[in-house]
């Protein structure tokens, strides 16, 4: 029987790196293509149910004129969000409760954040990202510390919180530092 020969160290040491790389690829496109785990509602609150929840849904498409580039969109008509990357793919997208006060149709950029406060309804928020003002009223991006719904607005009571839930926040207030372009669409 002849006796198998010797690879040199690096080709093995090449071969188990291509491997590697070819098993973390294969396992990356599985894990892209697999089921995402989805929040079907807000955590309760004692008032919540007055108030919609957000449905869960398939991932919608970025709106056509919401500009280019990494950004953050956000459609008042459909409660939604996107944050879209360089390359313009949706990296996430989640439907928001907005406050009584909405943003025009533009361009802004996201001028500061806070990491929690309270907020005007009197709920413990964080994940707090301003980009706009409209009537005397600051517009942000937050989500309730508890992960609750905000409870419907006060007759007259003017709010500019744009609610989502927790995993969301934590997504957006790690994609979106001061200086990132909040596009908002009709």
């Amino acid at each position: 029987m002849p006796v198998p020969a010797r690879l040199p160290s690096w080709a093995w040491v090449t071969g188990l790196t291509v491997g590697a790389i070819a098993a973390v690829t294969v396992l990356g496109v599985q894990a892209d293509r697999g089921s995402h785990p989805t929040a079907t509602s807000a955590k309760p609150s004692s008032t919540a149910s007055a108030q919609p929840t957000p449905a869960a849904s398939a991932p919608a498409r970025v709106p056509d004129g919401s500009g280019t580039g990494r950004r953050v969109v956000y459609s008042l008509g459909e409660k939604r969000v996107w944050l879209v990357d360089a390359s313009e793919a949706a990296r996430r997208t989640f439907t928001v409760w907005p406050g009584s006060v909405s943003p025009d149709p533009g361009s802004y950029t996201v001028s500061s954040r806070n990491a929690a406060t309270t907020g005007s309804d009197g709920v413990q928020i964080e994940h707090i990202m301003y980009f706009a003002a409209k009537d005397g009223v600051s517009v942000a991006f937050s989500n309730a510390v508890d992960g609750a719904s905000p409870p419907p607005a006060a007759s007259g009571t003017k709010t500019g919180g744009v609610r989502m839930r927790k995993a969301d926040g934590t997504a957006l207030w790690a994609f979106g530092t001061v200086g990132t372009t909040v596009t908002v669409v009709r």
